[in-house]
């Protein structure tokens, strides 16, 4: 899926599905997507007889960074919805989040990232400020498992 081409993308064309197969419509429309990342940790091991005075890097534990997306307070409580599925404790509350960067056009998907078993850890609205002009905004954090690239 992911295209390939001499000039990067730019970044503010993209789509969220939060696991429900929609993209289009302010419930999908988030401002902000907050970097999407992944290491793979390491274990340092060194035998008393090495030979050499270094250690070996054996391969450890693949980590997934927490995701945060913002958008408009618009009155919808599909985010409150889930994250109230998750926190009463319904195991099949995760869900498989796909963030996709579009080309200029918004013709067509250039690249994707797929956040397995996601669930929400954080939603924080506001701040709310009476003499301010600002849009209301909501944020979520994700956590998820896995993260898969397309």
């Amino acid at each position: 899926m992911a295209v390939l081409r001499d000039k990067p993308y730019v970044q503010f064309n993209f789509l969220v599905n939060l696991g429900d197969g929609n993209t289009d419509g302010p419930e999908a429309g988030f401002q902000e997507c907050s970097n999407i990342g992944m290491e793979v940790t390491v274990a340092e091991y060194r035998r008393g007889n090495d030979k050499e005075n270094s250690v070996h890097k054996i391969t450890g534990l693949n980590k997934a960074t927490d995701v945060t997306l913002k958008r408009g307070v618009i009155g919808s409580l599909n985010l409150y919805n889930w994250l109230n599925d998750i926190r009463n404790g319904d195991q099949n509350a995760e869900r498989t989040v796909i963030i996709s960067l579009q080309n200029e056009n918004h013709t067509d998907v250039v690249q994707t990232w797929k956040l397995l078993r996601a669930r929400i850890i954080k939603h924080v609205s506001g701040p709310l400020n009476a003499k301010g002009t600002d849009v209301a905004m909501e944020e979520l954090t994700l956590a998820y498992e896995r993260l898969e690239m397309e």
